[in-house]
């Protein structure tokens, strides 16, 4: 408590995370069972959201029961765990995963599995809810994460000290905060990183001079004091992705082995073009990346 008493009073002096460097949440994993007759998925959060949205759906097409695991991207749930249960997938333990950054070919045919896209998802501009700042350009966000930019009054906010929360997942895979900053070297050194997307909100919460990101498929709760800002003058929508005006955004995925089960193709088949996976994007503001299923 100590470290973020001193981020709170001068992000100047803050301290890094000794998490720094994980590329998945450095806790224990949670325990994942594979009961007989169910498919399971399981990974990183902001797949794992679409999912779980629309479960009921999927069990009453696929005429399978799915477990799920991955929300809050805790407890060793993450982009790697999704890649290893899709690994696990054979005859008696359909499974699949979820991923939210974009793999490499080379990752892709190491791994020796199949990426199959769901949608680009807006990475959101966290500030405290206390601040009167609404918009920053997004030069003006990459230089208050690279560390050229350290108060808020220079952006037009309040004579604040800016208290830098960054979550730098997945640091060896394009994509996700790499279209803020290219490397994690890029950002400010005295900053407070995370290992979660839920502590991101809480730290940004804490801190009146806070600023962070995270996923818009993130659920907020009523005590959250966060709120997210326009960048560029434009929100984060699918329409603005689609348009290349807003710029921070991640690949959304799942992951199979090379011979996944027709159920479990039917499944992902469902999240990709089906009726109910475009209600989910609307309300989280994501934009799909496959056409919709004709009817």
């Amino acid at each position: 408590m100590l470290g973020l008493a001193v981020l709170a009073a001068s992000p100047a002096i803050a301290a890094e995370s000794p998490h720094q460097d994980a590329e998945i949440c450095p806790l224990p994993q949670r325990s994942i069972t594979h009961p007989t007759g169910y498919i399971t998925g399981a990974g990183a959060h902001f797949s794992w959201i679409i999912f779980d949205s629309m479960k009921p759906e999927l069990e009453r097409l696929s005429g399978r029961k799915i477990m799920l695991y991955g929300k809050d991207s805790m407890l060793g749930q993450g982009c790697n765990a999704g890649i290893k249960n899709a690994k696990l997938n054979g005859p008696n333990t359909e499974t699949f995963g979820f991923i939210c950054c974009p793999l490499s070919d080379a990752e892709v045919e190491k791994q020796k599995i199949i990426v199959h896209p769901l949608a680009l998802e807006p990475i959101l501009i966290l500030v405290n809810q206390s601040n009167p700042v609404n918009n920053l350009s997004s030069q003006q966000v990459r230089d208050i994460f690279s560390g050229k930019i350290t108060n808020w009054k220079e952006v037009g906010g309040n004579d604040k000290p800016i208290a830098v929360v960054t979550r730098l997942h997945c640091k060896k895979r394009p994509g996700h905060w790499k279209t803020i900053l290219p490397n994690a070297d890029a950002f400010r050194k005295l900053r407070l990183n995370v290992s979660s997307a839920d502590e991101m909100v809480k730290r940004v919460s804490d801190f009146s001079g806070g600023i962070g990101h995270t996923g818009s498929t993130w659920i907020f709760e009523m005590g959250d004091k966060v709120k997210h800002i326009s960048v560029d003058g434009y929100q984060p929508t699918a329409q603005n992705l689609a348009n290349k005006n807003y710029p921070f955004y991640r690949q959304l995925s799942a992951v199979t082995d090379l011979h996944p089960s027709p159920d479990v193709q039917k499944i992902i088949q469902e999240v990709q073009t089906g009726p109910a996976f475009f209600k989910v994007a609307k309300r989280f503001g994501l934009m799909p990346l496959n056409k919709p299923r004709a009817e």
